[in-house]
């Protein structure tokens, strides 16, 4: 906007009170996932957390007034229940031991994934809040007032409880930057996403992300596909293309 001699947006109440309850949303969601790692294997806590893709449609629908197609619906309970079986196939391979739903790391995981779901929910009512843009001109400038505010307090976080590792991560500045970089370029293209589309449909299809993970890890070790894995990879690819059909 700038380089195009445009003002940039004013960042008016709605848009700050969305993109900031998003940030931190945001965070509480990752440190609940992490907690519910170290209580539990990683695929079973994972598993809880993508429940994200279920309350991202509620809260949508909530929220925004935004409800999703009959297609989309059935996109979303389809491959949540192809992630399920991965899940379950995933944790009898691992020796995970099955997790009660009244678990404290059932709950660890489906608390990470209400995080995630509103602040994905906040993030698309933040650029609806700024007005007529282009898509990616919402999704800069909100990505960098959310990346701004959580380093802001990730960092007094650190200097206050952690100091040590503060320093650490300071002097690791080539590499932090690096990987920084990298994410807050895969959060470019999630809020673009948003500022194009309802968040339950851009979650939805972000699903490919498991079906490739999936896929490669299997290549990778050369481990056989058993017919649960095969019907739930027939889900997920399906739920993802009753989404991709409708953009």
């Amino acid at each position: 906007m700038v380089f195009a001699g445009r003002p940039l947006p004013a960042p008016n109440p709605a848009f700050l009170a969305q993109v900031a309850g998003s940030a931190f949303a945001q965070l509480i969601a990752t440190a609940l996932l992490l907690a519910a790692l170290q209580r539990h294997s990683f695929i079973v806590a994972v598993a809880y957390s993508k429940t994200e893709v279920l309350q991202v449609a509620v809260f949508s629908a909530v929220l925004l007034g935004e409800h999703v197609s009959a297609l989309s619906a059935a996109a979303i309970v389809l491959a949540s229940i192809g992630l399920w079986l991965l899940s379950r196939r995933a944790a009898g391979e691992a020796g995970a031991s099955r997790c009660s739903w009244w678990s404290s790391t059932a709950w660890m995981g489906i608390g990470s994934g209400a995080g995630f779901a509103l602040s994905a929910v906040g993030y698309r009512a933040a650029a609806q809040a700024l007005g007529p843009l282009q898509p990616w001109e919402s999704a800069a400038y909100s990505l960098v007032w959310a990346q701004g505010l959580q380093s802001v307090a990730i960092c007094a976080a650190l200097a206050l409880w952690r100091p040590d590792a503060l320093g650490t991560t300071l002097r690791a500045w080539r590499v932090s930057t690096l990987a920084g970089a990298c994410g807050a370029l895969a959060s470019f293209g999630w809020f673009t996403a948003f500022a194009l589309r309802n968040a339950a449909d851009v979650r939805t299809l972000a699903l490919v992300e498991v079906l490739y993970g999936y896929l490669v890890s299997r290549r990778v070790f050369a481990e056989q596909v058993v017919r649960r894995e095969k019907l739930a990879l027939v889900l997920l690819t399906l739920g993802i293309a009753a989404v991709s059909a409708q953009w």
